[in-house]
């Protein structure tokens, strides 16, 4: 069993991300899924991440810092697209993280005050060919060289939220192979 604090992306807790977190339940983790757009969620990914910039990614970012209070150190990470962006800072600046888990977006590890944690295990997802990772494509890969031991998963397809059941971006094929590899990826940090 391991114990996630997992970040919804700009649409926010979609019916999607909820079952997700779900899954990641019934496998026997313990998971965290706070809620950092106080209930708003969007039907269209433009108004989600309009909504975001007029909340302002400092102030998610720290309503992500605030979710890991009072929650023990040795979590894994998770985020999806938006959500990576709390994920990644907390895996990198929080002590005892025991891993990341980064769903369509990466950031330069500089972004977060430097390196990457040598002791913290990362696996990266993401569609070759979508438009809004194109930006963190690089960044994803520069993480894989740099870490040692780190994982960029590429999937076909041109899908943003691909493992979000419930908007049009879902890819079952993908979604399913994603939940193997993070299943896999937690059982062997355990």
């Amino acid at each position: 069993m391991t114990e996630i604090l997992l970040f919804h992306h700009a649409q926010g807790q979609t019916q999607g991300f909820l079952a997700f977190a779900d899954e990641l339940r019934a496998a026997g983790h313990v998971v965290h899924a706070p809620d950092l757009y106080d209930g708003n969620t969007f039907t269209d990914l433009d108004e989600g991440v309009g909504y975001a910039k007029q909340v302002g990614f400092g102030t998610i970012g720290e309503r992500g810092r605030l979710a890991a209070e009072g929650l023990p150190n040795e979590l894994v990470y998770a985020g999806f697209s938006l959500g990576v962006m709390p994920a990644q800072e907390l895996a990198q600046t929080r002590p005892g993280a025991k891993g990341a888990l980064l769903f369509s977006a990466a950031f330069p590890a500089s972004e977060f005050g430097g390196s990457w944690p040598p002791v913290v295990p990362l696996q990266i997802h993401m569609m070759e060919d979508d438009e809004w990772a194109e930006e963190d494509l690089p960044a994803a890969r520069e993480l894989v060289e740099t870490v040692d031991g780190a994982e960029l998963f590429l999937y076909p397809g041109d899908g943003h939220l691909f493992a979000d059941s419930s908007l049009q971006d879902y890819d079952e094929g993908a979604a399913t192979l994603l939940k193997q590899r993070v299943l896999g990826f937690l059982k062997g940090i355990e």
